[in-house]
Formats: C-alpha cells, sequence, structure tokens
C-alpha cells in the first residue's frame, strides 16, 4: 500500500507541473484574476456553480470573497449557487438540468462573471448556466476536467485538468481558484500584500 499511496502523490505532482509548465495557464489566471478584480471595481459580481465535491468547491470559493481570504478587507461580492432550497425547487419544477441557469437567471447581469465547475465538462446543468450566463451579457470561466467534454470552447476562459479521475481534477481546480482569490486580491488590494 505505501507505493500506491506514494503514486498517487506523484500523480498529483505530475498533473500539477504539467499545468504549471503551459503558460498559457499562468496567463489565464492573470487575465482571469484582472477580470474579477474589474467586475468588483464596477460594482459587479461572481456567481459560481458545481456538482457534488465542485458543490464545496464552488461555495469555498464565495465565501473566502464575502468573509476574508488571507487578511481582513473589504467583503467582495460572490455567490455560490448552492442553497439547498433553490435546488430542490427547481430540480422538482423544472429538472436538474436547470438548477444553476435558473439561479444565473435570478441573481446574473451583465458584466457579471459566472464560474461553472464540471471535471466531465459534460454537466448539462453547468452547460446551461454557460448558456444562460452569455445570453445575459456575463463573463464565463470554466473549470473542466479530462478533454473538456461539450464545454470545451464555449467559455471565455476556460482550465482544463487532463486528469484521469475526478479527485485529481478537484484538487488542481481548488488551487487554481484560490490563486484567483490571489490574484484579485493583489490586483484590488496591492497594500494586503
Amino acid at each position: 500500500m505505501i507505493e500506491e499511496i506514494r503514486n498517487s502523490y506523484l500523480t498529483a505532482q505530475k498533473l500539477l507541473n504539467e499545468f504549471i509548465n503551459e503558460e498559457k495557464n499562468i496567463e489565464k489566471t492573470v487575465l482571469v484574476s484582472k477580470l474579477i478584480a474589474n467586475a468588483f471595481k464596477n460594482k459587479n459580481k461572481v456567481l459560481i456553480a458545481g456538482n457534488g465535491g465542485s458543490t464545496t468547491d464552488a461555495m469555498h470559493f464565495a465565501e473566502e470573497f464575502t468573509g476574508r481570504f488571507r487578511k481582513d478587507r473589504k467583503a467582495l461580492p460572490a455567490i455560490s449557487i448552492s442553497d439547498p432550497s433553490h435546488l430542490s425547487c427547481v430540480g422538482n419544477d423544472y429538472g436538474f438540468d436547470y438548477v444553476f441557469s435558473r439561479g444565473i437567471e435570478a441573481y446574473g447581469i451583465e458584466r457579471d462573471v459566472f464560474i461553472g465547475i464540471s471535471t466531465s465538462g459534460n454537466s448539462k446543468n453547468i452547460i446551461n448556466a454557460v448558456n444562460k450566463a452569455k445570453e445575459l451579457g456575463m463573463k464565463t470561466v470554466g473549470l473542466l476536467g479530462k478533454d473538456g467534454g461539450a464545454l470545451k470552447g464555449i467559455c471565455d476562459f476556460e482550465f482544463i485538468i487532463p486528469g484521469v479521475t475526478s479527485d485529481r481534477i478537484q484538487e488542481i481546480h481548488m488551487m487554481i481558484l484560490h490563486i484567483i482569490i490571489e490574484g484579485v486580491e493583489r490586483e484590488l488590494f496591492p497594500e494586503l500584500y
């Protein structure tokens, strides 16, 4: 079992190294950080959604803005579309494929930013949310996995993690989200750094 566990760490390390070594991924992280910072400067907000473990990543991302990340600063408007009453109401009345797009319709406005997280890139409810966000004039960011799935090429910005399993993909997704938050803070609150 020691070798299997070591191999899991090595697989995660290899995936992260491959991601970092692609300069376009670093450049996209900077661009998305600036996009979100500009949205906040212009009184817009970020909406974010995902399924399963990606839901908790979305919630984690949002609370780092509304609460704090590393140091105290002004609260920033980020909403995770994850309220259980909303999800169960929309799921019951319209179907699970619409739980996030209805949230976008309710809260999203032009120039807001939507981040959709899907380790397969094929989550119908994330696809519908991206389409609704684009319809409303929002900017879209996809955190995807494997080959990008059906969402590949649809979002304004996309990060595709070519991992085999959702857990390894989610680990890189959470790191991207944390580093985007850091980038936003560096842009808006340089005195914190």
